[in-house]
């Protein structure tokens, strides 16, 4: 099994749309926080497993 994470930037309005979008791929949401080096908007990290391709 390998752990896979993604980071995406968002305006707090796309969040939502973003997250359902994500989740149907099987990714779920670890941490949300203000994008403060531009200083607005928020950055979502995802996580999700999946089976090796070896």
């Amino acid at each position: 099994m390998i752990t896979e994470y993604k980071v995406e930037t968002s305006s707090v309005g796309d969040a939502e749309r973003i997250m359902n979008d994500m989740a149907r791929y099987g990714w779920k949401v670890v941490a949300v926080t203000p994008n403060i080096f531009k200083g607005h908007g928020i950055i979502i990290t995802f996580e999700r497993n999946r089976e090796s391709k070896l």
